[in-house]
């Protein structure tokens, strides 16, 4: 074959490859593109909070919006940790919320474990119609509930309780930490347990050093749902608590509206602050909630 005939030849068969190569590079960057679009609308407004909860109160209502504080002030924090418009203390608040999210992570994970291994583990009568009725529970509006948990505590005797609250925070948490513990459980062979059973070991122990491992990172996963639910709930707190020793951080944000205005400084001050919680709670356990994720997507 002469020399020209080969260049036409790879010119050719170099066509295609340069049009895929063309079309990899535009759809990642359509990708990367609509990415990055996303990533803004998620941060831009929590750095907004961050940014007005430094800024004067000048700044705060100028007409010309700044991104950044170009004067930043403590007076806000200043304002809400040392209860300039509550009558308690801003730690009082802190640790009821922190008391809150911690007993309802390790009540509804407790639960929520041993429901999971007795769903995936054993058959019984209407376990079809068990985690169907999980599902129906989480479609249940919040708001519809109010009223009738209302009554339940009441007749309890456990409204204005903390352990109340406790209560109602671990009942919403429990179906969903079923069901996403559930896939983990079933992930796990039954092959490890009965290894572990012919080795001479007895269920409990079996279970905490065989299964339990293996579980853990659905544990984590399901605790992050389980603190960001009783961390930020509000109307459940604000309906059933009426003693101000008692309320959690979400409802000390509502003192900083009024009638005659909003104080905006402090509102994106107690804000910040009650998120970084979170934040940390988050870091902590990242790792854990990743390839918990991860590995509950495999087997439902």
């Amino acid at each position: 074959m002469s020399r020209q005939s080969r260049s036409s030849a790879a010119r050719k068969g170099g066509l295609p490859r340069r049009g895929v190569l063309r079309g990899r590079v535009f759809r990642k960057g359509v990708l990367n593109t609509a990415g990055i679009v996303v990533f803004l609308l998620a941060v831009f407004p929590v750095l907004w909070m961050v940014s007005t909860a430094f800024k004067p109160n000048t700044e705060i209502f100028s007409n010309t919006p700044k991104p950044l504080p170009s004067k930043p002030t403590l007076e806000h924090f200043d304002l809400v940790l040392n209860g300039g418009i509550a009558e308690t203390s801003f730690w009082v608040y802190f640790r009821n919320s922190a008391m809150l999210a911690l007993a309802t992570v390790v009540i509804s994970g407790l639960l929520a474990l041993m429901a999971a291994v007795a769903v995936a583990r054993f058959r019984f009568r209407f376990r079809t119609t068990f985690l169907i009725m999980l599902l129906i529970v989480q479609m249940v509006p919040l708001e519809a509930l109010v009223i009738p948990l209302f009554l339940d505590l009441k007749t309890l005797d456990l409204l204005n309780s903390l352990p109340g609250l406790v209560i109602v925070y671990a009942g919403f948490a429990v179906p969903f930490a079923i069901w996403m513990l559930r896939g983990f459980v079933a992930a796990v062979p039954k092959e490890l347990e009965e290894a572990a059973a012919i080795d001479g070991a007895s269920p409990i122990r079996t279970f905490f050093t065989v299964l339990l491992p293996l579980v853990a990172p659905g544990l984590v996963a399901t605790s992050i749902f389980s603190f960001i639910t009783a961390w930020n709930e509000f109307i459940f707190a604000f309906t059933f608590l009426d003693d101000q020793d008692k309320y959690t951080l979400p409802i000390m944000l509502q003192f900083f509206f009024g009638r005659s205005g909003n104080a905006w400084g402090p509102i994106m001050a107690a804000s910040t602050l009650l998120t970084i919680p979170v934040i940390i709670f988050f870091l902590i356990v990242q790792r854990r909630m990743v390839s918990g994720l991860t590995a509950g997507a495999v087997k439902g």
